[in-house]
């Protein structure tokens, strides 16, 4: 019988999961070609805006394979509903059984989406770290301050949005996680004081700029998971020293990645992916002044590995 499990449970499973541990095995897995990941299908709407990704795969010899579907329609929230949604469902892979459908209503995108960047941060972080910055003032705002807690013991945060209110609203969230949180005024001042700036927006036009980003600072862009959006200037792949994509066939068809790569600015070949860099097992070489930047397009192998883990928390995997 097909288990079906709701938001309460799962939620209530994930404070037994070590989700940024289960991220880091995920892009080892994939970096190791362990994982079969087919492109991403997607639907993208206009009016009002809105978007469905389907990713979908399975990890070589996990017994399950994984179909997700998740949803973000960002003027929700006007009308009280939340702008992200969806569905898991995990399938036997040695009969095609139907296992269990995890209806997270986007929860465990959300979750995931955070973990990755709480990776990346505790892979290449600059050391010494007095500021961090995050661009956008929503969930994912909030949530990559919860797992970047977990990592680093920088405790002073910048916030940048576009509307100032919500960007008050969500440093006083953020405040209460224990950080000393304040919201300015521009990007390009969030830049000028922080050296790990976490970018979480739906934009379509970038906004922080080359000439904002200070020398040695690390950027987590995680906003661009369709080939439309960007917000990063493309400009600035071209001058960091490192650029690091969660996946490379993935980000050379969207994210930052892919605009940079469009325009001639970015060689395909200078990407590493970060799974590559966990699998070697050392902390990322990078001299203090230089840029890295960190493409997080989101790949269904840490939508896989975090149904696994989560299935086995609830009992239903062996």
């Amino acid at each position: 019988m097909t288990a079906v499990v709701d938001l309460s449970q799962i939620k209530s499973a994930l404070s037994g999961v070590d989700v940024v541990a289960e991220m880091e095995t995920a892009f080892s897995l994939y970096s190791r070609g362990l994982a079969t990941v087919p492109p991403v299908g997607e639907l993208l709407f206009e009016q009002p805006p809105g978007e469905m990704h389907i990713k979908y795969g399975a990890v070589r010899g996990d017994g399950i394979f994984v179909v997700k579907i998740a949803t973000g329609f960002y003027e929700n929230p006007s009308i009280g509903l939340p702008s992200s949604g969806g569905v898991v469902l995990v399938f036997s892979a040695d009969d095609g059984r139907l296992l269990a459908i995890l209806q997270d209503e986007g929860h465990l995108t959300d979750i995931r989406t955070a973990a990755a960047g709480a990776v990346a941060a505790r892979w290449l972080m600059p050391s010494g770290l007095e500021y961090i910055g995050i661009c956008g003032s929503g969930n994912q705002a909030r949530l990559q301050a919860r797992y970047l807690r977990e990592v680093t013991s920088c405790r002073n945060m910048l916030i940048w949005a576009r509307n100032s209110e919500k960007a008050e609203s969500c440093a006083a969230d953020i405040a209460a996680l224990g950080f000393e949180a304040t919201a300015v005024a521009s990007p390009a001042e969030l830049a000028r004081h922080a050296r790990l700036v976490v970018t979480t927006t739906a934009s379509k036009t970038p906004y922080l700029m080359s000439d904002h980003v200070q020398p040695g600072t690390l950027i987590v862009a995680m906003g661009a998971d369709t080939p439309e959006k960007s917000e990063i200037d493309a400009s600035l792949l071209g001058r960091a020293a490192t650029v690091i994509a969660d996946s490379r066939p993935q980000c050379f068809e969207r994210g930052e990645i892919h605009h940079a790569i469009v325009r001639g600015l970015l060689a395909p070949e200078r990407v590493v992916e970060l799974g590559e860099i966990i699998s070697a097992g050392d902390r990322h070489q990078r001299q203090a002044d230089d840029i890295s930047l960190v493409d997080l397009t989101g790949v269904a192998v840490q939508d896989i590995v975090l149904a696994k883990a989560l299935c086995r928390k609830l009992g239903l995997l062996d």
